[in-house]
Parts: C-alpha cells; sequence; structure tokens
C-alpha cells in the first residue's frame, strides 16, 4: 500500500517500465556487489523494468559489442577489471547514447565529477532507493534511452 502511494506521488506510474514511445525500458546493472546487484535488480523489476546484470565494467562494454542496447545503465564506479570511469568513457567512444547513471558510495566531491566528466548523464549516492531510481527514470525518459 504505500509503495503504490509513493509511486502515485513520484510519478512513477507514467514512468513504470517503458520509454516515451511506448517501448519497455532494457536496463543494465554494473555492479561487482552481489547484495547491489540485488536490490537495484528488485528496484528495477518493481517497477516492470527488464535488466540484465554484469560485475564489471569491462563485461558491460563486451555486452554493448555483442549487440545488446539499454535505455539505462546503472554503473558503480568502483569495481575490478574495468572501474565505472573507465567503462562510462569508453560506451560513449563507442557511440553508446543510453543513459549512463552513476551509482556510488563515494562522496568525494572530486571522484564525483571525474566520474560526470566521463559521461554519465546522472549520480546517485548509494544505497539506491524507488525515489532515487524514479529521478534517475525521468532522465531516460526525458532523453530517450539508447
Amino acid at each position: 500500500m504505500v509503495k503504490k502511494a509513493s509511486m502515485e506521488d513520484n510519478g512513477a506510474e507514467k514512468l513504470a517500465g517503458q520509454n516515451p514511445g511506448g517501448a519497455k525500458i532494457k536496463a543494465l546493472i554494473v555492479d561487482d556487489n552481489m547484495i547491489n546487484q540485488t536490490l537495484h535488480r528488485r528496484l528495477l523489476q518493481n517497477l516492470g523494468i527488464e535488466n540484465h546484470v554484469v560485475g564489471n565494467g569491462r563485461e558491460a562494454v563486451d555486452v554493448h559489442c555483442s549487440g545488446n542496447h539499454f535505455d539505462l545503465i546503472l554503473m558503480d564506479l568502483d569495481m575490478p577489471v574495468m572501474n565505472g570511469i573507465e567503462a562510462t568513457k569508453k560506451l560513449r567512444e563507442m557511440g553508446i547514447r543510453s543513459t549512463i547513471a552513476g551509482v556510488s558510495s563515494r562522496s568525494v566531491d572530486e571522484d564525483i565529477q571525474e566520474f560526470l566528466e566521463a559521461g554519465l548523464d546522472d549520480y546517485q549516492q548509494k544505497p539506491l532507493t524507488f525515489a532515487k531510481l524514479v529521478s534517475i527514470l525521468q532522465k531516460v525518459n526525458h532523453m530517450g534511452g539508447s
């Protein structure tokens, strides 16, 4: 009951699971922490958003190289193999225009600024909450994703 009320209050029912053209939103979760992966997956599923999970930035790049496209990418900063800054830069160099939202526990302004300059569309500090996800989804709907 509380969840439904908060969805209406935040306009999430208009956002739930579809982009402005009416197509189903697809999201990529890029995080090496299984707890965060599960939390992000559940938040997205509660809004009817199809999602895929990878454990580092290299896997995010690889999944795009294999022809997959996402409207939204939730990108962690600190990951093994390739961090979020490197992955975001690489995806932008590849011409990926998806909405990329950095979701990290980092709170140092310089780190966040470097992440934003890599090509993020938004930055939210962990933990990702329903309200923060709705804020990100408003950018997806405004930008159109992909």
